[in-house]
């Protein structure tokens, strides 16, 4: 029999302090001098000295892993202590929102869909089949303390190569969505907010000047107005300011909506039979304007929650819109019933004198106003776009399951939760199935209009990877990439930097003659310097002018690590992806999950 050396209470206690939980290392009630042996074992019965021997001693790699398991523990915590305060100036508002996941410190985001906390930084598997070895592969998204807005001074500073730049968080996008209203639906009063655009905004009087020469009945006249003719125009300009009185008329349809058949929003007023309390306004949408209630009746989980109330304009062309916005929703979520693709959610719909009410999940801000706040002219950290990326691809994933395109893809239509982890794409006014493909120029907000809608080719979802593709530039820089003031301008920023169309696309555009003569050369429209009147200059470009690495990459003097040079290497692989000229090159949503950008 083996020597061995009988330990010490010393030596037992240590160990009892060491490994925890585990048995009393204590000798067993004994009879007639000898110990009952395990139930599992085969020998026959030992002394005191070889029972000691045979009890299971933690080897030393397993005491190591313990000690380093308490250590991460006690060093996560130790983190997250520190993170509370970050966490705290990031999301002033306290409290998590009715919308998202609570916040707990050890929450990840590389599960944000499942709102539910992940313990000691594991990862919940993804349940869709064809996701799951993507999510299980690496780590997808970053953990909470790597999850800075704000990016560092010295590091992620983008180069600025002296093209025309447009600030992201400058941008009112209302600007633009009365005139893509009148063109889309030619709503007789969208002449007055027309009107009231002109005279504030001197740099869109181009674009919208040539707007008045499209009938109302024809949206897609305009894409032959690029050789404006100012006298006539400023004629029109005049004729509908002289109609505007008679079209506010025809077009209140409520006492209690406004010449533009938006609701009048009453703060304090009970809304669906007193059910809800309105308390504040969140402003318009092209569709309906939005305000923040509060539930006073319901069940008892319920009362007290915040809802966001869209509130659909009362005009017959609006309100079928929202009809349709209805069912697109409810058909997203009953392809998503556990709410894991980051689709913001239908609670229920209402009538309210006369309009179309639909009821969201309350949110915190949208991704223009989180880049405004923590990202002003510089952007937000790669680490925060990457986060954000990823969940904007599951959601496309889920549109492309369900066949439907967005169609208005920006950082506006993007909702954060309080804590600015977790995103919902929203406002699916402007959705339809992928089997509808009605030609128009002006689907989808101007600098985030793929180049097909602008030509004329039958599009598909594809054009939703392009808007993301602009967006997660703007997220990142803090710049508008494409801020055409036209579509004329905005195909010609678009050869500058992806090189010219293919003839072929070209050929099968609805309006590539518009822009392109019998030789291929470009038709841009410019303004004289001198006279000021738009004059064409013929532009025939062979490759890119402009370098997408060199606008993103920092500049030699800035100071970043080996890790994050090659995320953002991989970053601006991800946009040459989603910025195909080419639709069909374009980069799937299931690819883009697949992307090392998105894996990390």
């Amino acid at each position: 029999m083996r020597s061995v050396r009988s330990r010490t209470p010393e030596d037992m206690e240590r160990e009892e302090g060491e490994i925890s939980p585990r048995r009393s290392p204590s000798p067993q009630p004994q009879t007639n001098g000898k110990s009952e042996p395990p139930a599992s074992a085969a020998e026959p019965p030992k002394t005191d000295v070889e029972m000691e021997l045979e009890l299971p001693p933690s080897p030393p790699p397993v005491e190591d892993i313990l000690a380093a398991r308490r250590a991460k523990r006690q060093a996560i915590l130790a983190k997250y202590a520190g993170v509370a305060s970050v966490t705290t100036s990031v999301s002033p508002s306290p409290g998590p929102s009715s919308a998202a996941q609570p916040p707990t410190p050890s929450l990840s985001v590389s599960n944000p869909v499942s709102q539910t906390p992940l313990r000691n930084g594991s990862v919940a598997p993804e349940e869709s089949g064809e996701l799951r070895g993507i999510r299980e592969s690496a780590s997808v998204s970053p953990t909470p303390q790597d999850f800075a807005l704000a990016k560092d001074e010295e590091g992620e500073n983008v180069n600025d190569t002296g093209a025309e730049q447009v600030l992201a968080a400058d941008y009112d996008p209302s600007l633009d969505r009365r005139e893509d209203e009148r063109k889309r639906f030619g709503d007789a009063p969208q002449a007055v907010n027309w009107v009231n655009v002109d005279e504030g905004e001197d740099d869109e009087e181009e674009e919208e000047e040539e707007e008045e020469e499209e009938e109302v009945d024809d949206m897609f006249a305009i894409a032959m107005s690029d050789k404006p003719s100012k006298p006539k125009k400023k004629k029109k300009k005049a004729t509908e300011k002289l109609n505007a009185p008679a079209l506010i008329t025809t077009a209140t349809l409520d006492t209690a909506a406004d010449p533009e058949g938006y609701y009048s929003v009453i703060l304090g007023e009970q809304l669906d039979g007193g059910r809800y309390q309105v308390f504040s306004s969140l402003g318009k949408g092209m569709f309906a304007n939005v305000v923040r209630a509060r539930i006073l009746q319901g069940e008892p989980g319920e009362v007290g929650k915040e809802v966001a109330i869209k509130i659909i304009r009362c005009q017959e062309s609006m309100y079928r819109a929202g009809q349709k916005e209805v069912q697109i929703l409810n058909k997203l979520k009953q392809a998503d019933p556990e709410d894991k693709k980051h689709i913001v959610r239908l609670e229920r719909t209402f009538e309210h004198r006369g309009h179309l009410c639909l009821v969201f999940e309350s949110l915190s801000m949208n991704l223009r106003d989180v880049v405004k706040r923590f990202g002003k002219d510089v952007g937000l950290n790669i680490r925060a776009v990457r986060a954000y990326a990823h969940q904007l691809f599951l959601a496309l994933s889920l549109l492309r399951k369900a066949n439907i395109m967005h169609a208005d893809i920006k950082p506006d239509n993007i909702l954060v939760n309080e804590q600015k982890t977790v995103i919902k794409l929203c406002d699916l006014g402007s959705a339809s199935d992928a089997s509808e493909n009605d030609i128009t120029p002006y689907l989808v907000s101007r600098f985030y209009r793929a180049p097909e809608i602008i030509l004329g080719v039958p599009y598909d979802p594809s054009l939703d990877i392009w808007s993301i593709g602009c967006t997660l530039y703007e997220l990142y820089t803090g710049k508008i990439l494409f801020p055409g003031r036209s579509n004329n301008q905005m195909l010609l920023l678009m050869m500058e930097l992806k090189g010219r169309f293919n003839s072929k696309m070209i050929k099968k555009a609805k309006f590539g003659d518009v822009y392109f003569d019998e030789m291929g050369g470009f038709e841009s429209v410019e303004k004289d310097r001198v006279t000021g009147n738009d004059v064409i200059r013929k532009v025939h470009i062979s490759k890119p002018s402009r370098d997408l690495k060199a606008r993103l990459m920092p500049p030699a003097s800035a100071k970043i690590s080996d890790e994050e040079n090659k995320m953002i290497i991989s970053f601006i692989d991800l946009l040459d992806k989603c910025l195909a000229l080419d639709p069909g090159r374009r980069i799937n949503p299931r690819e883009a999950l697949a992307h090392p950008f998105i894996r990390g």
